[in-house]
């Protein structure tokens, strides 16, 4: 349960449209508590907050060390004097509790410095092994109020965690949350899997599956670990994605020597073929209101991206720049379509507006594929191979402009990265 104290609006607020960001310095105190495991949780707290702030590009967070102020109550007004010495624009006080009910309470406020008022806050009743989440939810907050936008901390990643010599790797389905924390394995490893894709709520994945060399789709539940087989289908190489309203998937089959786009709907099993043509149509993705379908297709002679209505009417082509384009992924906002693109032996993370406007780049290295949309819309994540025998693929992330490129850490070498939805 989330409460929401009394917020005054003030100015101090993030531009986060801009190429390139000076970060917002927000000073993030070690959240109270009594001695022991109050104060424990409570520091662990504020770690995972700053940590999600200053990854996110937007914030500097300052160290604990240049604190003047030494709270002891975070309902006394603050001495925003001493938080502008050290320059914070923005601090964040908090406090952890644990009820007579074996519950933790946990409230935090968030202030400015130089309007010397609160912004927001909240308070949050969990049982004490989630703090971590709290603290993304806490996250979220501060990230929405700074910056007008929807945070992305409280959400998961699904991805392919490889292991093994580099000739015969052991592919596992394995979720984490966001910062790579709480890494838990979905599969035995008896398979080989291959791009999972997030339902919807956040509860089911799809997943390609080789058995006996025969892709098999599944759907799996990730908190029962039940799983059903939604059908076996020859020269599948993408796992189907979800239509956002969940009822249905889309995919690419191969029928008859070329491939094309279906949906299948995933209570009837009818299943609906949207393209016709003689050449390679792949990648389908759905943009956010269900109404379009972004794919990749070689009918013009090259690998390039499509658009078409939803009913499989009005294909356009909408990529015309140098080199190969593919796997389009629509933003979660629907302003942008994400792509790769091999041109001049570059492999390239890019994104475009729906009607082809706007191609840029916002990363290249060896092997970039598989990009991911935050459910906000404002960062990338995707996958890159490192060179040599010893090598594999990592997951990073990049910011939609192109700025604040990081590793996400892994156990083991990861690759088809799929983002969650926020979690319900």
């Amino acid at each position: 349960m989330v409460l929401p104290f009394g917020a005054a609006h003030a100015a101090l607020e993030i531009d986060i449209d801009k190429g390139t960001i000076d970060p917002l310095k927000i000073a993030i105190v070690d959240f109270l508590g009594t001695p022991g495991q109050e104060s424990s949780v409570g520091a662990d707290i504020a770690g995972v907050v700053t940590n999600n702030l200053e990854r996110s590009g937007f914030f500097r967070p300052l160290p604990k060390a240049s604190f003047i102020e030494k709270l002891g109550d975070i309902n006394v007004q603050p001495r925003f004097g001493d938080w502008r010495i050290i320059e914070a624009q923005a601090f964040v006080t908090g406090q952890a509790r644990l009820e007579s009910d074996g519950r933790l309470r946990v409230e935090f406020r968030l202030w400015d410095a130089y309007a010397e008022q609160q912004l927001t806050g909240l308070q949050f009743f969990t049982t004490p092994d989630n703090w971590r989440r709290v603290a993304h939810l806490i996250s979220d907050a501060i990230y929405k109020r700074l910056t007008g936008e929807d945070g992305y901390f409280d959400t998961r990643i699904v991805y392919v965690s490889e292991t093994g010599p580099k000739n015969n790797r052991v592919k596992r389905l394995t979720i984490m949350d966001q910062d790579g924390h709480n890494p838990r394995m979905l599969t035995r490893g008896n398979e080989l899997v291959l791009t999972p894709r997030f339902s919807p709520n956040s509860q089911e994945i799809t997943y390609l599956a080789y058995r006996n060399n025969q892709p098999r789709v599944y759907v799996l539940d990730i908190e029962t670990g039940q799983q059903e087989v939604v059908g076996e289908f020859p020269g599948m190489t993408f796992a189907p994605r979800f239509s956002p309203d969940g009822q249905k998937i889309i995919m690419s089959l191969q029928r008859g020597g070329n491939a094309d786009i279906y949906t299948m709907d995933l209570r009837s099993r009818q299943v609906t073929r949207l393209t016709n043509t003689a050449a390679i149509d792949t990648a389908p993705s759905y943009s956010p209101d269900g109404r379009q379908i972004a794919f990749e297709s070689d009918r013009g002679g090259s690998q390039q991206i499509y658009v078409m209505n939803a009913d499989g009417s009005n294909q356009r082509r909408i990529s015309f720049g140098q080199g190969s384009y593919a796997t389009p992924v629509w933003s979660p906002r629907g302003d942008l379509i994400s792509f790769t693109k091999i041109s001049g032996g570059r492999f390239v993370i890019g994104v475009m507006r729906p009607d082809g406007t706007g191609d840029r780049v916002l990363t290249e290295g060896y092997h970039n594929e598989g990009p991911t949309w935050a459910p906000n819309g404002r960062v990338l994540m995707f996958f890159r191979e490192t060179r040599g025998a010893q090598g594999g693929p990592n997951l990073w992330t990049v910011d939609v402009t192109g700025h604040n490129e990081r590793p996400a850490p892994t156990p083991t070498f990861a690759s088809d990265p799929a983002w969650s939805p926020r979690i319900q």
